[in-house]
């Protein structure tokens, strides 16, 4: 069994709006469509979502990873994921993978304020681990750590990128639909706070 390990981090300036960032952090699913094309996003329930990466070439091999995710909010704002199931889709003779295949992916998403803007800053800890067929097994240890670091490197690299050009631009397209929104009760908000 062999584990690879990659993180990224993220500091994104988001310009102040009508709305605050935070109301719009406590939406998961808009964070799960930041991160990867929508199309590849089935919602399993409140707050968990399946992802379906593009298949990825790993030491040869073609496979389609599938992570289920947890995405929830915090108090402070603070944005949560975690990955909850995973699974792989190869060839038939690549079953063994699946079977020995595990994913494990933690982010966190923290608005912090600032006089004119917000800075999010962002952690993301990517980690797997599986059985490799035997020719790719005997591989120095040193080759096989930096090819699967930076594999899962790149994914991180994806997901930070789709953030950073996304997210500020669905914010602000949020505000202003929100803003446009009816009135829901006698503040002009439900509960009292935008939506």
């Amino acid at each position: 069994m062999h584990e690879f390990h990659a993180s990224q981090t993220l500091r994104l300036r988001v310009p102040h709006e009508a709305i605050p960032i935070e109301h719009y952090l406590r939406q998961p699913q808009r964070l799960v469509q930041a991160i990867t094309d929508p199309r590849r996003i089935e919602v399993l329930g409140e707050g968990v979502y399946r992802l379906s990466l593009r298949p990825l070439q790993f030491f040869g091999l073609s496979i389609e990873p599938t992570a289920d995710l947890r995405v929830w909010s915090l108090a402070d704002g603070t944005l949560r994921l975690e990955s909850v199931a995973c699974q792989v889709k190869g060839p038939e003779y690549l079953s063994f993978v699946n079977e020995s295949f595990g994913l494990a992916l933690q982010g966190t998403l923290t608005p912090k304020h600032q006089a004119s803007y917000t800075e999010l800053q962002g952690r993301a800890d990517l980690q797997i681990h599986l059985e490799l067929p035997p020719p790719i097994r005997f591989m120095p240890v040193s080759v096989l750590d930096r090819t699967g670091q930076a594999f899962l490197g790149s994914i991180l690299t994806t997901i930070k990128y789709r953030i950073e050009r996304q997210l500020v631009e669905d914010y602000r397209a949020w505000v202003a639909t929100s803003q446009r929104q009816p009135p829901t009760n006698a503040q002009g908000s439900l509960h009292g706070r935008p939506v």
